[in-house]
């Protein structure tokens, strides 16, 4: 599908989505399209709280300072990461929201440990960070507790957690509504049979207003109302009953997209004075946005006074190398593979790193394939390993 042959029409508001399934080979069949979408935008629904007891946990390091303050009736320990380990890899992980530590006590099979009781609430991972599927228990399962907020450092390991491996209620679907929608062949025909087409996934594409794809989100094409539009005939209003996968972009995410619907970022820093999650939004919406043919050479300034997290580091690197609102990725790997060429940019090149110091402080804690550095020094062997010559300032 070409998006320029549908991205118009006769009516006096713009086409601003359109819907078509995605095939093998990743190009899009067109189904219909939209003039707007409500119900896209979704703040996470907070899993439910529940107390859980993390067994036989040493008494060293935050769990040391949860003992050296007993006066203290709660402490929030933020967001944990628990990862179940077999001798080599991760098999099962979750997350533990706003953990806070409500009593802790010595643990009955060795007093020399501690039981630390927590209020939680519990996100079961689909896929372990390993990449695969969740596995098999271990027959010596090892636990570990990472914290979320220092990206792969380890907190402790414990014996157990007490109330942690039980079955969860999914969270209930939340609808999207299609509005103003001119159905194509395919979606005509789910209009007509709809019960047949509830395990069919369409790709929503969102286009920004010089009909360029600006973003791409999966839903489900399960219908569940279908009425005249209030935009008019012969427009209609579809009600799909879940608005798909779980990445659906967050209420405070709109303003980002409106800022992208006006055009592509042409000036670097826009992403600057939002906050972790806002820039976590800012590089989704690269994603559609490769660089060109990658080119060599040259001298690259990067503006460190605004790498103040992770997702940062990705819209600096990303501007400072290939382009504004062009996508570089969002992790270690994804810099390695741009860094590799097909992805805007080669060595041997210069790049000059202001302020290298407030992203040195932001980027100290290990989530690389070498454990012994901070992720700050992991970049920097990174970009040299390929050619790229950093000066640090």
């Amino acid at each position: 599908m070409r998006i320029e042959d549908q991205a118009g029409w006769s009516h006096d508001f713009p086409v601003k989505y359109l819907l078509g399934q995605v095939d093998a080979e990743l190009d899009v069949e067109y189904w219909g399209r939209c003039a707007a979408v409500e119900g896209l935008f979704v703040d996470p629904v907070p899993p439910p709280r529940e107390v859980l007891t993390i067994r036989g946990c040493k008494p060293d390091g935050p769990w040391g300072d949860v003992i050296a303050r007993p006066d203290e009736a709660t402490r929030s320990l933020g967001t944990l990461e628990v990862a179940i380990w077999d001798e080599r890899q991760p098999q099962f992980a979750w997350d533990l929201v706003d953990a806070v530590v409500l009593t802790h006590r010595p643990n009955a099979a060795d007093p020399g440990l501690v039981d630390v009781v927590v209020g939680t609430g519990v996100i079961e991972h689909a896929e372990v960070w390993c990449g695969a599927g969740p596995g098999t228990m271990p027959t010596l399962p090892r636990y570990e507790v990472y914290a979320a907020s220092r990206r792969g450092v380890l907190t402790g390991e414990c014996l157990g957690i007490d109330g942690l491996l039980v079955p969860r209620a999914a969270q209930a679907d939340i609808p999207l509504q299609l509005i103003g929608c001119e159905p194509g062949g395919p979606l005509l025909a789910a209009l007509r049979d709809p019960r047949s087409w509830t395990k069919e996934w369409a790709a929503l594409q969102a286009l920004d207003r010089t009909g360029r794809e600006m973003a791409r989100h999966m839903v489900r094409l399960e219908i569940t109302d279908v009425r005249p539009s209030v935009l008019g005939d012969p427009l209609l209003d579809i009600t799909l009953a879940d608005g798909g996968d779980d990445d659906r972009p967050p209420q405070a995410a709109r303003h980002i997209w409106e800022t992208w619907y006006r055009g592509h970022p042409s000036t670097p820093n826009q992403w600057a004075p939002l906050d972790t999650q806002g820039r976590t939004e800012w590089l989704n919406l690269t994603r559609r946005h490769p660089g060109g043919p990658d080119s060599t050479g040259g001298t690259h300034h990067l503006a460190g006074r605004f790498i103040t997290d992770l997702p940062g580091l990705y819209c600096a690197l990303g501007e400072a190398l290939i382009g504004p609102g062009l996508n570089i990725g969002r992790g270690w790997d994804d810099l390695k593979d741009c860094l590799s060429g097909r992805r805007g940019i080669v060595g041997p090149f210069t790049l000059v790193w202001h302020d290298a110091d407030i992203a040195r402080r932001a980027l100290d804690f290990v989530d690389g394939p070498d454990r012994s550095l901070t992720y700050f020094d992991e970049i920097l062997r990174l970009l040299e390993g390929h050619r790229a010559n950093v000066v640090l300032r």
